[in-house]
């Protein structure tokens, strides 16, 4: 099965292909360019560069966040463009899923962890079993660093973007059991996103193009505003 996978989520965005489980190409632009810029040329390269046709592909798998929330949207507008063109099917994955699959030999708990800005980060606690298979210990979360290092209670390997701007703060509160991936494999990967998208489609979970959206979490500014609007009308007409 042929596979596209779009990762939009943080600003190192990236697009990859597979053919089954072997990697045919992944394109990873870690630069101050947002993805609108880059993203449907970056597609266009990969899917020359691997000499086939759009046609050719079985189905799309999108990295569905949590993460920026406009870089989610760019990913996710394009790629149900791209299945509304062909017809193929979509399946998603969570981006901090595929962020603990970067670390695969460790006995350590894992954290990948986001900046999501307003003091807090996006994250999630995983440990491999003795089979080394992920295992989730925590639903996404949208958390207060200090509160999500209460949590950690062991041995911990940190990774993701949110590293720079919470490292002191870690190493003040953990100390000896906070540990650091190097900054390569912190990126949220398509290539990864890709090979965790088989299963899904194997599981027939595949996503409504009519209505999926991105997994943001917490809402959006614009809808912070919203509600506020709404909640000051209702109190005026009182």
């Amino acid at each position: 099965m042929k596979v596209l996978a779009v990762e939009t989520s943080t600003i190192a965005g990236s697009v990859a292909l597979i053919d089954g489980e072997e990697l045919i190409a992944e394109y990873l632009l870690n630069i101050e360019i947002t993805h609108s810029e880059r993203l449907l040329s970056t597609i266009d390269r990969v899917i020359c560069d691997a000499k086939i046709q759009m046609g050719d592909i079985d189905g799309f798998a999108i990295s569905m966040g949590p993460g920026s929330f406009t870089g989610l949207r760019i990913g996710t507008s394009a790629v149900k463009g791209l299945a509304f063109a062909t017809g193929k099917p979509v399946v998603g994955i969570l981006t901090l899923d595929a962020m603990a699959e970067n670390l695969l030999f460790t006995n350590y708990l894992i954290c990948p962890i986001l900046d999501a800005r307003k003091k807090e980060v996006y994250a999630a606690l995983y440990k491999r079993d003795e089979e080394n298979k992920l295992k989730k210990f925590t639903p996404d979360l949208a958390i207060k660093p200090k509160d999500l290092l209460k949590r950690i209670q062991e041995r911990v390997v940190f990774l993701g973007n949110g590293i720079k701007v919470y490292h002191t703060l870690i190493k003040e509160e953990l100390r000896d059991l906070a540990l650091f991936a190097p900054s390569n494999l912190g990126f949220p990967r398509a290539g990864i996103v890709a090979r965790l998208s088989l299963d899904e489609f194997k599981k027939n979970n595949i996503l409504d193009l009519d209505t999926f959206t991105p997994f943001y979490i917490r809402p959006s500014e614009a809808e912070i505003m919203v509600r506020k609007a709404r909640g000051k009308n209702d109190r005026l007409n009182k």
